[in-house]
């Protein structure tokens, strides 16, 4: 099982939550009747890790006098401070000297560590809710045109590769750029700031685009579900809100060994036929590159077909495969593959 997204997270708050935990144990209550005594560094033996590429452990051992009576114990702890010969503080258990450590010190980092961690959930937390209520705001309510058929034209979607700010467009057998997304706000740990400029009716709109999110379960019952969020929703759920299904399944075209196809509708009525490309989609570019390299698909890069003239909800709808890397508009790939079966 993994994830990614919000399930870092998630993960993140956990960690948080054990590491305050750790650290209030170990600066208040393990030391709690302890007394405090000074020891001397008697042996440091490094131990190998089993891996070549992990730090090795250090086990060091102290000497220490207990109403008259001398300890030699193991520490527990290491600092590279440590050295033989030298003197430290430890604590002891009047009850049982030979229980020592060294006392709260690595449990004030522990706590500030766990402390600086949470602080960052909450403030990417409370900093992706203030981008989303001035991306609303700046949207002033702006929604999909509906769709309009007309002359089927053949598209190209193309991803900006080899950067961390990578955005979309969609472009004409011209190359001239009909819809654009650019990236406007690059962060690692809240949604990216997008600037959706189309420039077929001279509109600009931002939006917020999350990172990606995978769920694996690692079994053939249970799918994997990829997605990211736009605007505060699951982008499969806001597709579905917005009336798109999509029909995928497997299979070549436009000389490619193995790609996904789709059919996307909308509100039950085709307005396109897609398949995915190297990430040469223009025939004339794929033509005079290497044969292996247009029969191998990149994820982001499509070639389409379709009647729709407005392109709006098509380039959110292929922007959503483009980032996840799903094959079936639930965020999956099970039901990309029976359809295929079926055919």
């Amino acid at each position: 099982m993994s994830f990614k997204g919000i399930g870092i997270k998630v993960f993140a708050v956990i960690i948080a939550i054990v590491a305050i935990a750790a650290g209030v144990y170990f600066t208040f209550f393990q030391s709690k009747g302890f007394v405090k005594t000074d020891a001397t560094i008697v042996d440091i033996k490094v131990i190998p890790s089993e891996f070549s590429n992990d730090d090795p452990t250090y086990e060091v051992t102290v000497q220490y006098t207990v109403d008259g009576t001398q300890y030699t114990e193991k520490l527990g702890s290491y600092s590279p401070s440590y050295k033989v010969g030298k003197t430290i503080s430890v604590l002891y258990d009047p009850n049982d000297p030979k229980v020592v450590h060294e006392g709260g010190g690595m449990g004030i980092y522990v706590l500030i560590v766990g402390i600086v961690i949470l602080a960052v959930v909450i403030f990417s937390t409370v900093r992706k809710k203030q981008s989303l209520k001035k991306v609303k705001a700046a949207q002033n309510g702006a929604t999909y045109q509906p769709s309009e058929l007309g002359a089927e034209r053949e598209l190209y979607f193309i991803t900006d590769t080899g950067t961390p700010k990578y955005g979309h467009r969609i472009e004409d057998s011209r190359r001239k750029v009909l819809i654009e997304a650019k990236m406007t706000k690059f962060t690692l740990t809240s949604p990216f700031g997008f600037d959706f400029i189309n420039h077929e009716n001279g509109k600009t709109t931002p939006h917020l685009i999350g990172h990606e999110e995978e769920s694996q379960w690692g079994t053939l019952l249970l799918d994997s579900h990829y997605t990211i969020s736009f605007d505060g929703e699951d982008i499969w759920k806001h597709l579905k809100r917005n009336g798109i299904k999509v029909d995928s399944s497997y299979g070549g075209g436009s000389g490619k060994l193995l790609g996904t196809n789709y059919v996307i509708f909308r509100d039950g009525v085709e307005i396109a036929r897609v398949e995915s490309t190297g990430s040469n989609v223009h025939e004339e570019d794929a033509e005079t590159k290497s044969k292996l390299g247009t029969l191998v698909p990149v994820q982001g890069f499509f070639r389409i077909w379709t009647r729709e003239q407005n392109l709006d909800l098509l380039f959110v709808t292929l922007i959503a495969f483009a980032r996840t890397g799903a094959s079936a508009d639930n965020g999956g790939n099970y039901k990309t593959l029976f359809n295929t079966f079926r055919k």
